[in-house]
C-alpha cells in the first residue's frame, strides 16, 4: 500500500475493567508517534480514547481529534491536541475520520466502537474504499464478535471473502508490518465509488 500517513483508531471512551487495555492503548499511541504515523481519533480525553492520544502526544506525535459539538459541551474533549476538528453530527465525524485516514484499527470498546467498525467494514464490502481494517484482539476481547462473524458466514448471510476484509491481530507489534504488507482484496464488490 502507499505510505501510511494517518491511522484512524476506533475505541472506547471508557477504560474497561482490564487495566491492560489502557496500557496497551497508550503504548499504541507511542508506537504511532515513533513511526511518525498520525493518529486520527474521536477527540475525547477519557478512556481508551484518551490513552491512545496521550501516548502519541507523549512522543510528540501528530494527533487529530474529530469531535461532535454536543460532546464538547459534555467537557470530554481533549484540550491538548494539535488539532481538534468540531463537527455537528456523528455521521460527519465518521466521514471526516474516513477522509483523513489511510487505515483503520479497532480497539476494545462498546456500542460506539462497534457502530464505527461495522460502518467502515460495510463501506469496504460495498467497494466504497479499499483501505485496511484491523481488529486488535487484545486478551481475546473480540473473540465473541469473531465467532458471530463466522456464524454469519456459515449461516449464509456473509461471504467468506467479505469476512476476510477484516484482519485480526493479537498483538500491537504486528500492526505496522501487517499494514505495510497490505494489498486490497480482489473480491468483486456490489458497487463502485463511481456508482454511489
Amino acid at each position: 500500500m502507499n505510505a501510511l500517513k494517518n491511522l484512524a483508531v476506533y475505541c472506547g471512551s471508557s477504560p474497561g475493567q482490564d487495566p491492560y487495555f489502557m496500557t496497551a492503548a497508550y503504548e499504541l499511541g507511542e508506537l504511532l508517534a515513533t513511526e511518525q504515523i498520525g493518529l486520527v481519533y474521536g477527540g475525547a480525553s477519557v478512556g481508551l480514547m484518551g490513552a491512545v492520544a496521550n501516548g502519541c502526544l507523549s512522543k510528540n506525535g501528530s494527533v487529530t481529534g474529530v469531535l461532535p459539538t454536543f460532546l464538547k459541551k459534555k467537557e470530554i474533549e481533549h484540550s491538548g491536541l494539535g488539532k481538534l476538528i468540531l463537527v455537528e453530527t456523528m455521521h460527519e465525524r465518521k466521514r471526516k475520520m474516513f477522509d483523513l485516514s489511510d487505515a483503520f484499527v479497532v480497539l476494545p470498546g462498546g456500542f460506539g466502537t462497534m457502530e464505527e467498525f461495522f460502518e467502515i467494514i460495510t463501506w469496504s464490502q460495498l467497494g466504497l474504499h479499499s483501505k485496511p481494517i484491523i481488529i486488535l484482539n487484545w486478551h481475546g476481547f473480540y473473540n465473541p464478535l469473531l465467532s458471530l462473524i463466522q456464524n454469519m458466514v456459515s449461516s449464509g448471510f456473509l461471504k467468506k471473502e467479505n469476512a476476510a476484509l477484516v484482519q485480526v491481530l493479537e498483538n500491537s507489534k504486528d500492526l505496522l508490518p501487517t499494514l505495510q504488507n497490505y494489498s486490497p482484496s480482489k473480491t468483486e464488490k456490489w458497487l463502485s465509488e463511481d456508482t454511489v
